[in-house]
Order: C-alpha cells, then sequence, then structure tokens
C-alpha cells in the first residue's frame, strides 16, 4: 500500500484537496486499496483553508510515507522549523515528495529543490526563481519530475500530477480510466505549457469558442477560412471579420498558433519523429513547420525536443 501524507497548514489552497479524488478513485477502479491518504498537519485537528472552510488533520508522525505532498497557498506564507524538519526527515525515507503551486516555495526553504528542476503557477514562477536562486525553475511546465521530486502548476494542475504518479505506481492504463471518471477532458503531460492558446485567443461567442474546439480537434486538416466559415455558418468574409473581432487574430495566425502548441506538446512529452509531428498537427511537411518555430519561439523544432529528451534522461536518472 502507497503511504500519502498531504501536508496543510494555515491558509492552505482548498482546491488542492482535489488530488485526493484521483487517489480514491484509484483504488475504486482497480478493487485494491493501493491508496492510504492522510492530511497532516504542524498541530493537528482542525486546519483552516484560504477560503476559511477548515479540515480535520492529524499532527507530524515519525512513521514514513510513500509520498509526502505539500498544497500550496494564494499567501505564500513562510514555513516553521517544525514544518521544514518533517519534510527533511520524510525526504530520506519518501520515495517521491511532491508540491502544488506555490508549495515549491515550501519545498524550496526546505533545501529539498536546491540544484534541482522545479516548477509553480506562472504567477509565482519568477519569484521563487528569486528567492531560491539555486533552484532551476522551469516557469512554463503543468509538472516537472527531478528524481524523487514533483513539482507542479497551481490549481487544476494538481490533477495532473496526480494522474501521474497514480500512472507510475499503477500503468499506463489505470490513469486514463482514473481521468475519465473525473470528467478530465485531456490528461495533461508534463511538458505541457500551463499557456493555453484557446484561453489566450478567449473567444466571446458559442459560435466561436465552438469552431475553436473544432479546430483544435483537427488540426491535421487543412482548416481553411471557409472550413471554419462552414462551422460557424458563416460567410467566409462574416467570419473572418467576426473572428477578427472577438479574438483580436485573423483565423489563419490563431491556427498557426494551436498547431504550434499542439506540436510543442508532441515534441516535449514523446519521442514523435518531426516528420509525424509536422503530419499530425497540420503544418503538412517540416519546412513550413520549422519557420513557424522560428517565428514563434526564435530556435527550430529540433533545439525543443533535444532539450526536451535531454530533460527527461535527466529526470529518470
Amino acid at each position: 500500500m502507497h503511504k500519502i501524507a498531504i501536508v496543510v497548514f494555515p491558509d492552505f489552497q482548498v482546491l488542492d484537496l482535489a488530488t485526493m479524488a484521483a487517489f480514491e478513485l484509484a483504488n475504486k477502479e482497480t478493487g485494491t486499496s493501493h491508496y492510504d491518504v492522510s492530511l497532516v498537519s504542524e498541530a493537528g485537528g482542525a486546519t483552516r483553508s484560504s477560503f476559511e472552510i477548515s479540515v480535520d488533520s492529524v499532527s507530524f508522525g515519525n512513521e514514513s510515507m510513500d509520498t509526502v505532498l505539500v498544497t500550496g497557498s494564494p499567501w505564500m506564507a513562510p514555513t516553521t522549523p517544525a514544518l521544514r524538519r518533517y519534510l527533511q526527515r520524510q525526504f530520506e525515507g519518501a520515495r517521491r515528495v511532491a508540491s502544488i503551486g506555490t508549495g515549491a516555495f515550501v519545498l524550496a526553504e526546505a533545501g529539498l529543490l536546491d540544484g534541482r528542476r522545479a516548477t509553480a503557477h506562472w504567477a509565482h514562477a519568477r519569484e521563487l526563481q528569486a528567492r531560491f536562486p539555486r533552484v532551476k525553475v522551469q516557469e512554463d511546465r503543468i509538472f516537472t519530475r527531478d528524481g524523487k521530486v514533483w513539482t507542479s502548476a497551481g490549481m487544476t494542475a494538481g490533477l495532473d500530477l496526480a494522474l501521474a504518479l497514480v500512472e507510475e505506481d499503477l500503468g499506463p492504463q489505470t490513469a486514463p480510466e482514473v481521468a475519465r471518471k473525473m470528467v478530465v477532458y485531456h490528461r495533461r503531460l508534463g511538458g505541457h505549457s500551463q499557456f493555453s492558446a484557446l484561453l489566450d485567443l478567449q473567444p466571446q461567442t458559442d459560435r466561436m469558442q465552438r469552431t475553436l474546439s473544432y479546430a483544435k480537434a483537427n488540426l491535421h486538416l487543412p482548416l481553411s477560412v471557409e472550413d471554419l466559415a462552414d462551422v460557424a455558418h458563416l460567410s467566409p468574409r462574416q467570419f473572418s471579420r467576426a473572428f477578427k473581432l472577438e479574438t483580436g487574430k485573423s483565423p489563419a495566425r490563431a491556427i498557426e498558433q494551436m498547431r504550434l502548441e499542439a506540436a510543442r506538446d508532441m515534441m516535449t512529452t514523446g519521442d514523435h519523429r518531426l516528420s509525424v509531428v509536422a503530419s499530425n498537427t497540420g503544418f503538412g511537411d517540416m519546412e513550413r513547420m520549422r519557420q513557424a518555430f522560428l517565428r514563434a519561439f526564435g530556435q527550430p523544432p529540433q533545439n525543443l525536443r533535444r532539450a526536451a529528451i535531454a530533460q527527461r534522461t535527466a529526470a529518470q536518472s
């Protein structure tokens, strides 16, 4: 059985407790009690969240845990000596230590991120780097693993981290089933960006949201203005005008942005050949994809893939 301690403290982010659902559903999916989850805090008893909802917790003990998961807080309150000692002690025996959002600051204050790659919510990542220069902060990642230390962006990224932990423990068949039970539309991998092309475009009407959702699901198709206009039930001229008014971008620019995001995700989370990436994301050929990457990222896709492979290799060592 995997014993998991979720660390809470005054003003913790209550949404981070949603990670428990992944472990609960993994038990139900397999019909076996693989996970035993407990909430732990320095004082034990009722611990108040940032939203003033209290949860019951047990005080720090000497029992070694398989996994210790530190919640975050909107206020990034300083840690206490007892909390730091608990994490340092657990780090010696635990199989892995993890954090959600600003929980990375807690791990950093305990000295557990020194020399390691880590991530946090994008709004706090640069502060993490400034306060802890020995940490190798990767601010545009859903979650990051460096040896036995896992860190994730805040809010729903904690669910992606929890699903990744379930996959490591129980295999690649169980985690997708758990995700479906949680009604998670798309299980993001660690290398995925915290930023979303769809969120950046921010369409204002259901018509445009539906059109962009169609485009995201069919990036391998040409997706001409005429194709998109048909989905929106508008003439091409009406569609182009309405699209630019709602998103601030032309349809062609928006589709390229979505293709770039999908291509980068494929390259940073898998071992696909670049020709396959170009085909699956609708660039058609590698040269067209290379030019788009140079415009957007200032470097060719080969560089990004090599960096991603190096990171995965280092994390597994």
